[in-house]
């Protein structure tokens, strides 16, 4: 079949340079990019994007749209230092729109940044010992993992392999440091040994847990890794998973989120070489004329574990062993005060949909540049879009928090279980894949939740909750208790029927329902959840019992009486 367009561009571009040189330079500051511009400029992490707010208005007065990029950090594992956040809050603050927003994959994301200052931002990012570079495109991108800085084997067994996979994974092309870093010019493209001259098919995804903190949601990823140790706690091996994703397209049933398959059992030093083979497995199998089609995902729903195995086996030139059945997945509240286990402390602080700025009385993005200077507290960015503080010396912790306070900043406890642990997407006014509201819309979402809840007594129980303005699953809307996805401005489609460990895909049960209507969608399940769950059974647990048709039909006849 016919390459898409991506595949030409890629492979025309002379290992990620194309015309982006030319187009970023001070002579060319009008309209829009390129097609292979715009393309080319994700491998190198940022997006051209604009402002749909003002779009409409700004073309009946025959002006041009109001340009911007997002900018995307790559940080394994979340990891920064005081004195990379510290770089990162200048860079919010002199380029970008006075935000930093963390992501659903343990990044940090810019928004706002105008051409004329898109090399200086992301020189500013590797100049903090940071790289933007394949934190987009269709490479390995951010690779995740356990946040929680806990001083012990475990741990930093896990914050080893995410770093080491993410140097070990990046394009070999000097393009980025050419482009944005003033490095001369090697004169021809390089070879990419793992990636080849048209990289991957598309995006590819890797994360590492234990089960005792699936935080990084390991079965949602092209390619996971889960800890197997023994009764003492010593590595003992790794279940290799692979083709799980969350993106989709409405109405189009050949797409289609999915759960990560557990393909082979491997031994404890075996991650990176068996990481390099999954990634042939893409490039080499992966649809290149369909991006849509183009995920792992596809290639194993179409060929199975066992072919999987096998193509795997006879590329590393051994037999891998059948993987065992999954663990049970835990995740553990990683907000309020915990101990690292080396005499010092961390601080999980809540952030609502990863956005860190200065809004009104909540100064939260001046609180937490004070405590890099003042406590030197070293940031982790979760999954779930929180942040961990630590390093914190016990004689610190009232200080922490009294910073907190000082700038209006709430504590952990301010916040119900349901809130604590809900995801969403940016969405409008700057992605342009956005078919409705996500983070602007998140808070009457999550109230509308908190009152059905509130109402039958149930406020106190965990729910994953997860918001996104389009299809296409940035923050995992198909694994949650609840899902709710854009159809079209101001409609979303309603998914119950996940599970709060990840291990599980929801159902959609209503379709089209308003912005203002999704709490009274859910309330007749939740009603007979109150009234009909099995002890400690979690919302999505139960729904799952209740089944895709029973949940539809208890919604039918409240719907139906309005």
């Amino acid at each position: 079949m016919k390459p898409s367009g991506a595949e030409t561009i890629k492979s025309e571009s002379a290992g990620l340079r194309g015309p982006i040189a030319a187009e970023i330079s001070a002579d060319a500051m009008k309209g829009g990019l390129s097609e292979a511009s715009y393309t080319l400029l994700k491998f190198h992490g940022t997006y051209e994007q604009f402002d749909r707010d003002t779009a409409t208005a700004l073309k009946q007065a025959g002006e041009d749209k109001a340009w911007s990029f997002m900018v995307r950090v790559r940080a394994p594992g979340g990891r920064l230092t005081a004195a990379q956040w510290l770089a990162l809050d200048d860079l919010a603050g002199t380029y970008a729109d006075g935000s930093l927003r963390l992501t659903s994959r343990q990044g940090v994301q810019f928004h706002g940044i105008l051409r004329e200052n898109l090399k200086a931002s992301i020189a500013a990012v590797d100049s903090a010992l940071l790289t933007t570079l394949a934190a987009c495109g269709d490479v390995v991108r951010n690779v995740v993992t356990s946040p929680a800085p806990r001083r012990d084997a475990i741990h930093a067994r896990l914050e080893w392999e995410a770093r080491r996979l993410s140097s070990a994974l990046l394009p070999k092309s000097r393009a980025h440091h050419e482009i944005f870093l003033d490095e001369e010019p090697v004169g021809t493209a390089e070879a990419e040994p793992l990636y080849g001259p048209t990289y991957l098919p598309r995006k590819f995804k890797i994360g590492l847990a234990h089960p005792a903190d699936n935080t990084p949601d390991v079965l949602a990823n092209d390619l996971g890794f889960v800890m197997q140790t023994d009764a003492g706690g010593e590595l003992t091996g790794w279940i290799v998973t692979i083709g799980g994703g969350m993106g989709m397209t409405h109405n189009k049933p050949a797409t289609y989120p999915r759960i990560a398959d557990a393909v082979a059992l491997i031994g404890p030093d075996e991650v990176l070489e068996v990481a390099e083979a999954v990634v042939r497995l893409s490039r080499d199998h992966g649809d290149r004329s369909d991006r849509k089609h183009a995920r792992l995902k596809y290639v194993l729903a179409e060929n199975g574990v066992e072919w999987a195995r096998e193509r795997l086996s006879a590329d590393l030139g051994r037999p891998l062993a059948p993987a065992p059945a999954l663990p049970r997945f835990d995740i553990p509240d990683h907000l309020g005060w915990h101990a690292q286990g080396d005499g010092r402390w961390w601080f999980g602080l809540h952030v609502p949909a990863g956005r860190i700025a200065d809004h009104g009385k909540v100064q939260l993005r001046t609180a937490l540049r004070e405590l890099a200077l003042v406590l030197g507290v070293n940031p982790i960015a979760t999954s779930n879009q929180d942040v961990l503080l630590t390093d914190v010396l016990a004689s610190d912790r009232p200080t922490l928090e009294a910073i907190l306070r000082f700038h209006g900043v709430p504590l952990p406890e301010a916040f119900t279980p349901v809130a604590r642990t809900m995801l969403a997407c940016v969405a409008l006014p700057t992605c342009g894949q956005a078919l409705a509201e996500g983070e602007r819309v998140r808070d009457p979402i999550l109230a509308q939740v908190e009152a059905e809840l509130g109402r039958v007594g149930l406020l106190g129980e965990r729910i994953s909750l997860r918001l996104t303005g389009c299809p296409n699953g940035c923050a995992r809307p198909y694994q949650g208790d609840i899902g709710v996805v854009g159809k079209s401005p101001g409609m979303y489609v309603v998914f119950v029927g996940g599970d709060f460990a990840g291990t599980r895909l929801n159902f959609p049960i209503a379709d089209k329902v308003p912005l203002n209507r999704v709490g009274a969608t859910l309330a007749p399940l939740i009603d007979a959840w109150a009234e009909r769950r099995d002890p400690r059974e979690g919302f999505g647990d139960f729904c799952a019992r209740l089944g895709a048709e029973a949940c539809r039909a208890a919604l039918a006849q409240p719907m139906a009486a309005e």
